[in-house]
């Protein structure tokens, strides 16, 4: 929805989560030669102030990247995700975050692409200053589910699409079903990265079913709480739901995903789940 601002939740849980499965799929593109693209569903303005009203508002990031900042003995995914972050803040002092476009440019090499896009008019302004007219990537001022239809498959027959909406209207959880199998029939061999919340777990478990039922495979879940389910507003887990993921990407989850439910959860209540929703 255009009311929505990613600001408020900057760098809480569910980015933690969301940002490092982004990092470990785009440590696997690199790893060929061959060039790759990335598309962003729902780009954000790209990068967030922690020191903003918006941010302050409700201080989530305090539970997110905030206590993990000067965490040792970190597990490789999560030194990975904590290493980027710190290549924006000049000092030791965390007050800026990247979003999903300043993380996967660094990622880019000299014939790779990133296409973003963002619906809302201030945002897009914020993206585009972002980015810095980077020549590797492309914004689009568009509803990102409906326009990658138009880019897939892309020419490099690489890449990963990043789909991240708000989740504000009901039928978001059923539009990424619908466009997930409309990708995947142009696009069936790009990975694709669904992050989703945990608002009230009827809806989940109706989205799990529909991608079940929905014929796509190799599709895998990684979720995180910080609590119980709750009848009460509010997101108390977030996850990912990965088609075609890295062979390493379970392994890496396996190790990062129990450290962050002790770390993160509150009153010991952390919680996580790996799953293969669809065998290969």
């Amino acid at each position: 929805m255009l009311s929505y601002r990613h600001s408020f939740h900057a760098g809480n849980f569910a980015d933690v989560l969301k940002h490092t499965v982004l990092i470990k799929i785009l440590e696997h593109l690199v790893k060929k030669e061959k060039p790759f693209c990335c598309i962003d569903t729902h780009a954000g303005p790209g990068d967030y102030q922690l020191d903003s009203d918006y941010a302050l508002k409700n201080k989530e990031f305090e539970n997110g990247i905030g206590r993990l900042w000067h965490c040792s003995n970190l597990p490789e995914p999560i030194a990975a995700y904590i290493n980027i972050v710190k290549q924006f803040n000049a000092t030791e002092y965390l007050t800026h975050y990247p979003g999903s476009p300043l993380i996967t440019q660094p990622f880019l090499r000299a014939h790779d692409r990133l296409l973003l896009h963002e619906l809302h008019s201030t945002e897009i302004q914020l993206l585009t200053m972002a980015v810095k007219k980077d020549r590797r990537i492309k914004v689009f001022h568009e509803e990102g589910l409906k326009h990658c239809l138009g880019l897939l498959p892309p020419k490099e027959h690489r890449g990963l699409v990043l789909i991240d909406p708000s989740y504000e209207i009901k039928s978001d959880y059923q539009l990424v079903t619908e466009s997930l199998i409309q990708m995947v029939k142009r696009f069936a061999i790009g990975t694709y990265a669904l992050w989703y919340p945990i608002v009230d777990r009827k809806r989940n478990k109706h989205l799990e079913q529909a991608i079940k039922n929905s014929g796509l495979r190799n599709v895998q879940l990684f979720e995180l709480g910080i609590t119980i389910d709750t009848q009460e507003h509010g997101m108390t887990a977030s996850g990912m739901i990965v088609i075609n993921p890295p062979w390493t990407l379970a392994n890496d989850m396996q190790q990062t995903l129990p450290w962050l439910a002790d770390k993160l959860g509150i009153e010991g209540l952390g919680h996580y789940r790996i799953e293969i929703l669809v065998n290969e």
